[in-house]
Order: structure tokens, then C-alpha cells, then sequence
């Protein structure tokens, strides 16, 4: 469940992602990267 809203987030590239995802470092990178 959580890998989906993850996905779904990072496709829509917002900067939001990393703050929704503090405890997670790896996709706030690829969140970042994507940008």
C-alpha cells in the first residue's frame, strides 16, 4: 500500500513528497532526481 502512494506521488513530481516521506531519505531522493 505504501509503495503505490509512494509511486504515485513521485510521478507527479512535487516538492511535497519529501516532507510527506521524512522517514523515508531513498525516495525523497528519487523524488528529487525526478524533479
Amino acid at each position: 500500500g505504501k509503495m503505490r502512494k509512494h509511486y504515485i506521488r513521485i510521478l507527479t513530481g512535487d516538492k511535497v513528497t519529501v516532507q510527506l516521506t521524512p522517514y523515508d531519505l531513498t525516495k525523497g531522493r528519487i523524488t528529487y532526481r525526478v524533479r
